[in-house]
């Protein structure tokens, strides 16, 4: 877990050093302290954020590199996880920019495959839903089911036990003689696997699989029982086949492996100058926890994170005349909080690795694809 202590803030544009002992008068420190800032940090304004680019060049802001450098980044790099429960995992990353931020994000929402049903080859049904909509229905429902263990199904490629799931659903709405309705609605917990491939080879044009899925995978199914799919009145009924192949999010949403995945910045608030203690005892009030008054009035400020709920406050009071010249919502341009939702059928830490990993994937392409070039293709003359 992340650490959680108050530090007593100083006076923003103040170096610990002396100007003569660096070699820079007091206008040039002041200078670099707030190219820095810029470089560094999101101000959040009350009307509205600055220094919200970021860059890669060493020349963008002068006397600041921002420029990539690999030993840099392996001593800055940062991981810790502050939270997991179930399928949600709460991690901050320190040390990246934000576009490696976004690509993590992107490859575990679009690229990292699931399996999920495709084809729905319905029997019978006489339900007030319409075949499309519950077929879509199906489509959407999380299978507990580990992708690796399959290969992906090319469209004229024949479903066998390596790339297709198979699971049936019948089911029929009586009126018992007590009174009471049965299969009144329909779950997800009455799909039924069926491991030697389908029942109806000739409707699905789908043949028996040769070996039985049973004898190579653990028992498969939906990850949660309780997904309702449809309603029924006596009378009605549902038979139909499900058969689910190998794929991914940037194709249809129902193969993405996350409900959602998404990070912020790390907030913090800083305090510009020790206010006079009639305002430190008024700031100490508009923001409980958060600013406190020691003994010789001087003001701490605490962790922004374990106040998420006033920072906005924060923000607004920063644009007043009152309270400007002594507090500013910051936010670290490296630093983010990262929180990713697993539907289920990879554990939340397994999807971040599988995203390094394709990122690293990736930029051995690149290198591949470079390598066959002669080097004298990239000088200029």
């Amino acid at each position: 877990m992340v650490k959680e202590k108050k530090t007593k803030s100083k006076p923003a544009g103040r170096s610990d050093g002396s100007a003569a002992a660096s070699g820079l008068g007091v206008t040039d420190v002041a200078l670099a302290e707030r190219l820095q800032i810029q470089a560094t940090r999101v101000i959040c304004s009350s009307d509205m954020n600055y220094n919200t680019s970021s860059s890669l060049a060493s020349t963008t802001l002068p006397g600041v590199d921002s420029s990539f450098k690999l030993d840099n980044f392996k001593q800055s790099v940062n991981i810790e996880v502050t939270k997991y429960e179930n399928h949600d995992m709460e991690f901050e990353v320190k040390g990246i920019s934000c576009a490696m931020a976004n690509t993590l994000r992107r490859i575990m929402i679009a690229e990292i495959p699931t399996m999920a049903i495709e084809h729905v080859f319905i029997v019978n049904n006489t339900s007030i839903i319409q075949d499309e909509v519950l077929a879509h229905r199906l489509g959407l429902i999380p299978l507990n089911v580990d992708p690796r263990l399959f290969d992906f199904k090319a469209t004229d490629e024949t479903a066998t036990e390596r790339n297709t799931i198979v699971m049936k659903l019948k089911v029929e709405c009586k009126k018992l003689p007590d009174g009471t309705i049965e299969n009144e609605k329909v779950y997800s917990s009455q799909l039924v696997w069926l491991p030697n491939g389908s029942e109806m080879p000739e409707e699905t044009a789908t043949p028996a699989f040769e070996t039985s899925q049973s004898e190579m995978f653990e028992m498969m199914g939906p990850v949660h029982d309780d997904i309702l799919i449809a309603k029924l009145r006596p009378g009605q009924a549902i038979e139909l086949e499900c058969h689910c192949i190998k794929g991914v999010g940037e194709e249809h949403a129902k193969w993405s492996p996350v409900a959602t995945t998404w990070y912020r910045l790390v907030p913090e608030v800083v305090l510009l100058e020790q206010p006079p203690l009639d305002v430190a005892k008024k700031l100490e009030s508009e923001l409980p926890g958060l600013i406190t008054v020691a003994s010789g009035g001087v003001v701490e400020v605490d962790d922004a994170r374990r106040h998420g709920n006033v920072l906005e406050k924060v923000r607004r009071m920063s644009g007043e005349p009152e309270w400007s010249p002594y507090i500013q919502l910051r936010k670290c341009k490296d630093h983010f909080i990262f929180t990713i939702e697993s539907t289920g059928a990879w554990r939340p830490h397994e999807l971040f690795k599988e995203a390094v990993d394709r990122i690293v994937s990736k930029c051995d392409k690149v290198l591949e694809g470079l390598a066959k070039f002669p080097r004298a293709s990239f000088d200029y003359k």
